[in-house]
Formats: C-alpha cells, sequence, structure tokens
C-alpha cells in the first residue's frame, strides 16, 4: 500500500488532501503544530481502514524539524510521497516587513522545506519516491503587498527543479502544484488582510485531487508542474 507524507495536514489544503489519500487507500504520515488537530484527524482516517501515523511539529522551529521527522519514521511507515503543504502568507509593502516576520516566513515556506526534504528523502532513496511541494502563482507575478510571499515562492520554484536534477540518479522525482487563489484557511490568518470574494476561488477538494493526481503518476514519468487556477483568473 504506497504511503503519503503531508505537512500542514491539521487544516485547509493538508487536511483535504489527508483525507483526499485516505479515501484513495493511502497510508498516511500526517505533520502539523496541533496534536490535539491530528490526533482526532487520525481517528477519522484510520476508520477508512488506512494506517495513520502523526507527530506535532512546528515548522517555524528550525531545530525541532529533524528529531520530530525522525520520531515520526520510527513509527513504522516509510512514505512514497512526500507532500511539503504547510505555508503562511505576509501582507504588507515590502520594505516595511519587521525581520523577525521575514524570516519566519521564510523559515515556514522554504527553509521547513528544505529541512524535511533532507530529514525524509534518504528514507525514500532505496524504492524511490516524490517530492511535490505545493507552491503559487505568486511566484511567477509581483503582487503589491505579497512581496515576501512572492519571492519566497518563487524561490521555493527554483529549490524544487534543483532538487529534481540531484536526486533524479536517486529514483527521487520532484514537482510543483502551483496554485491560483484557493479557498482555505490562509485568508483567515492574522498576518493576511484582504477583501477578495472567496466565492471564486479554487475549492480545498479540487486542490486535495490535483495533489492526488500528481501522486499517482507512475514512476517512470513526473508531472514537474501543474498549475491550478481559478476559471475567473488571478484575484
Amino acid at each position: 500500500m504506497p504511503s503519503v507524507l503531508i505537512t500542514g495536514a491539521s487544516r485547509g489544503i493538508g487536511h483535504a488532501a489527508a483525507k483526499a489519500f485516505a479515501e484513495a487507500g493511502w497510508d498516511l504520515l500526517l505533520v502539523s503544530r496541533s496534536d490535539a488537530a491530528l490526533q482526532s484527524l487520525q481517528s477519522e482516517l484510520s476508520a477508512l481502514g488506512v494506517r495513520v501515523v502523526h507527530q506535532a511539529i512546528d515548522l517555524t522551529d528550525s531545530t525541532a524539524i529533524a528529531p520530530g521527522i525522525e520520531t515520526l519514521l520510527n513509527q513504522g511507515l516509510r512514505p512514497s510521497v512526500l507532500i511539503n503543504n504547510a505555508g503562511a502568507a505576509w501582507t504588507g509593502d515590502l520594505l516595511e516587513m519587521p525581520l523577525e516576520q521575514w524570516n519566519w516566513l521564510f523559515q515556514l515556506n522554504l527553509t521547513s522545506v528544505f529541512q524535511m526534504c533532507a530529514a525524509v528523502i534518504p528514507s525514500m532513496r532505496p524504492a524511490g519516491g516524490l517530492v511535490i511541494n505545493v507552491s503559487s502563482h505568486a511566484a511567477r507575478n509581483a503582487f503589491p503587498g505579497w512581496g515576501a510571499y512572492c519571492i519566497s515562492k518563487a524561490a521555493l520554484a527554483s529549490f524544487t527543479s534543483c532538487l529534481a536534477e540531484e536526486e533524479r540518479q536517486n529514483g527521487i522525482r520532484a514537482c510543483t502544484l502551483t496554485l491560483g487563489s484557493v479557498d482555505s484557511s490562509l485568508w483567515d490568518s492574522p498576518t493576511v488582510s484582504s477583501s477578495f470574494d472567496r466565492r471564486a476561488m479554487i475549492p480545498l477538494d479540487q486542490a486535495a485531487g490535483a495533489l492526488l493526481h500528481l501522486a499517482k503518476q507512475p514512476s517512470t514519468q513526473v508531472i514537474e508542474d501543474m498549475t491550478l487556477m481559478p476559471s475567473t483568473g488571478a484575484f
């Protein structure tokens, strides 16, 4: 039975993806900050007949990732797919952004992805595997007030390309899911100020379905990037 490791699994896209993969028969390794939320999700998804293990890890804490993943992997599952989904945004003038907030955003959106890959990929190499990094169309466009987010996602796209080239010889594929505006909990974050009409955004289950589609590709091929946008275009 295939297995998938999903970060940011307790809400938003990560929660929807965990449910979609479980319904498709995948075993799950789930990461989120909230242990209580993960325990609830484990109970919900285990009822579908799949194995679910979890570990609460704060990905904004660079010192917590390696030991947390070691504990997670010691629970007996080895992922064939790693989905780096956890992320955040900050809105405001780029040069007015406090350095503390800049470092927090880049730790979560970029550095934690590097750390997750470094911690997980060695266990995937013997059987091969796939890394899916959840990106944004902000990686390719400049949006006033979203500068740091755009930069972090552009760096993530470059990281993914470099990772794919280096790990190809080890049987590891890497790709991005590039998303337009998704109706997720990101818009409710205290660091985000927006007044978009969320009714026209991509529903969570469609973003989750795209992740499952990428994960189900045979090992002989990879969709290097899938871009999913609302039919109304960028907000």
